[in-house]
């Protein structure tokens, strides 16, 4: 599949590289990147060939936000698709089975730091910046909010919200919107290492953990912990399950099947 506005490369080691391709317009979704992001991570999630997906921006930033050109003059019917389509990608990644790293410099504004919330783990360069900054131009970010508060608390999620103030790469690291902060020029190869790392992980027992993240987060605590309990039993039969404990006693790397 062709793409216009995002770029996609496959590794040897399981990871594929999904770039955000804007770099003159600093990133900014519109509807045809919008597009593309969503089907490019459900076609990833599919690909035998993947087991993490590594987004980054092209240029000078992670992503700006929105595209404001795309703005003016639509009745309230067509805003809703719009927005609709701008943020779908967001909740796409919670539904994947593969984990998402976001890996962040210059600036992830906006919708943009709502897709870094939104990703499964972020790393980010020490110079790189965040915010939720649409409160700036009368508008606001209530969608990307939703992740954001997911990661840092009702309290810092509001004030962001109400603010729209760029937080530094250590503030949103000690906030928990950031994993891990590494030199900018060490970012790329910190990035890939990270990703890769994961992807020799089992696959079935990534995904299985990720699924069964998310599906108990909203949860009550005891219906959480019976659910949990559930989806582990699951992966205690699985062939790689087997493999791994094997692997482990006879001290060599595991070959994992994916079942």
């Amino acid at each position: 599949m062709g793409y216009e506005h995002i770029a996609l490369e496959y590794g040897e080691d399981h990871v594929a590289l999904l770039t955000l391709q804007r770099p003159d317009q600093l990133n900014t979704f519109n509807t045809p990147m919008a597009r593309e992001l969503d089907a490019a991570l459900r076609h990833l999630d599919s690909d035998e060939r993947v087991r993490v997906v590594l987004l980054k921006g092209a240029g000078k930033v992670f992503c700006a936000g929105i595209d404001l050109n795309e703005f003016p003059g639509q009745s309230p019917m067509q805003y809703r698709d719009w927005i609709d389509t701008m943020e779908r990608a967001l909740g796409t990644i919670s539904q994947m089975k593969k984990p998402v790293v976001a890996q962040v410099h210059g600036v992830a504004a906006a919708n943009g730091a709502g897709l870094v919330a939104a990703a499964d783990l972020a790393i980010a360069a020490e110079d790189a910046r965040i915010g939720l900054t649409a409160i700036n131009v009368g508008l606001n970010c209530v969608g990307p909010v939703i992740p954001v508060s997911r990661c840092i608390g009702r309290k810092k999620a509001l004030e962001m919200l109400f603010y729209g103030e760029l937080l530094s790469a250590q503030q949103a690291l000690d906030m928990g919107l950031f994993n891990k902060v590494v030199p900018s020029s060490e970012l790329e190869d910190e990035a890939r290492k990270w990703a890769s790392a994961l992807a020799q992980k089992s696959p079935l027992a990534v995904q299985n953990a990720k699924q069964a993240f998310y599906a108990a987060a909203d949860m009550e605590y005891h219906k959480a912990v019976q659910y949990m309990n559930e989806a582990f039993s699951r992966l205690c039969t699985t062939e790689d399950a087997s493999e791994g404990i094997a692997a482990f006693k006879e001290k060599r790397q595991p070959m994992w099947k994916g079942r």
